[in-house]
């Protein structure tokens, strides 16, 4: 299918919502066992806090390690595919729950199980989320690919916003083993919708090998790699900032963060086609910059939660610009290897964002991290600029 014809508005947005479902059952089934693993792990297995956090963080690291071949795999044999193969990945992550919970008796086969059940789900994550990208992209054509990515986005925090709860309350009736089996049917229905779905054509061309696509790529993913920083430290230290200042909130303030992001994507999404990848995300850099350092001064509760607020505002329409730019470095061919490179700098750095503020919050303290978090966003904004200016001088250049 051509890329780059025309469709309007409404069908336009009907192919990209028929694309990033599959990513909304994707991050359901992460979200599902999200508030559930680490307290079976801790309480019913007899594990440490850390296995516990060890168990959750698995599914990042397979998916930080997966991300580049499932691009690479999108460009080769199709995104569709590609989608296929990660929805059967998350299925049958259910099925390994299904045995920890029977093996409960035997701790280690249990946890053993559930760290695999947690592997396939990661592979599962960066396949279909690579997957579902670049077959939107195929869809509407690689022009509207911001608004693809955007619309993504919002798949993947909306099933996490109703995962986590909905994990708890089939945990609370029937266990691990009913999410498990809740898991199998929500992956296996989406599986069987997406396997019935129309071919992607695949795109023949020269293949470039992943070292050039990264060479090319890189600015863009250490932007948002910077920039994603923000979104660690407040999703992960905002409840223990509002305990340290004994405030009331935190569950709030992270509503008022998710609904920032979400509202940016749902309504200036538009604005990168219109005024370019790198000038919107300057500018939402700026705004996450200023965000965090109202939180990590704040005075009061309400500076805090603005703070949060502007954070979610300013850091949601930087994955969308910057990844615009990066895949306009490459050729259509090639799209899919560049979306993944790109896609695992955001992996990458919410795989060490967190851990490295632990580490900070214990010789500088909490309100620290908020600070040093607003230095690596006003780099990012800095990078950006440059960006901004080189290509400005190029165009001067060429006229």
């Amino acid at each position: 299918m051509n890329s780059e014809f025309e469709l309007s508005t409404s069908r336009r947005l009907g192919q990209i919502f028929s694309v990033v479902v599959y990513t909304f059952v994707c991050y359901l089934s992460i979200a599902l066992p999200l508030a559930v693993l680490p307290s079976f792990v801790y309480h019913t297995l007899g594990f440490s806090p850390f296995m516990a956090g060890f168990i959750i963080s698995a599914q990042s690291i397979a998916t930080l390690i997966t991300r580049p071949q499932a691009g690479r795999y999108a460009d080769l044999i199709g995104a569709k595919k590609v989608v296929v193969i990660g929805l059967m990945c998350c299925a049958f992550s259910g099925l390994f729950y299904i045995f920890g919970f029977w093996l409960k008796a035997t701790p280690l086969l249990a946890l053993g199980s559930i760290f695999l059940g947690r592997l396939l789900l990661g592979w599962g994550e960066s396949f279909t989320s690579t997957g579902s990208m670049l077959w939107g992209s195929t869809l509407v054509g690689s022009k509207h690919i911001a608004q693809v990515i955007s619309w993504n986005g919002v798949a993947t925090y909306g099933a996490i916003a109703i995962g986590a709860p909905v994990g708890v309350w089939i945990d609370n009736d029937w266990q691990l083993q009913g999410l498990g089996i809740f898991v199998i049917v929500v992956g296996l229905v989406a599986f069987a919708l997406a396997l019935k779905r129309s071919p992607v054509t695949v795109i023949a061309g020269k293949r470039i090998p992943f070292q050039q696509v990264f060479g090319r790529i890189w600015p863009f993913g250490m932007g948002l790699a910077l920039s994603s920083v923000g979104f660690s430290v407040v999703t992960a230290f905002i409840t223990l900032y509002f305990a340290a200042h004994h405030w009331l909130g935190a569950a709030y303030t992270l509503t008022l963060f998710s609904i920032g992001f979400m509202g940016m994507r749902l309504l200036f999404g538009q604005t990168i086609n219109r005024y370019g990848g790198l000038r919107v995300s300057l500018s939402s850099l700026v705004i996450e910059t200023v965000g965090l350092l109202l939180i990590g001064l704040a005075p009061n509760v309400w500076a805090a939660v603005i703070g949060a607020f502007l954070t979610g505002t300013g850091f949601s329409l930087v994955f969308p610009g910057l990844g615009v730019e990066a895949v306009k470095r490459v050729d259509v061919d090639n799209q899919g290897a560049a979306l993944g490179a790109y896609s695992a700098f955001f992996d990458l750095s919410l795989a060490v964002a967190a851990p490295l503020a632990g580490i900070a919050i214990s010789y500088t303290g909490l309100g620290s991290i908020y600070l040093y978090a607003a230095g690596l966003v006003f780099v990012a904004a800095i990078m950006t600029r440059q960006m901004v200016v080189r290509r400005e001088k190029t165009l001067l250049a060429h006229e």
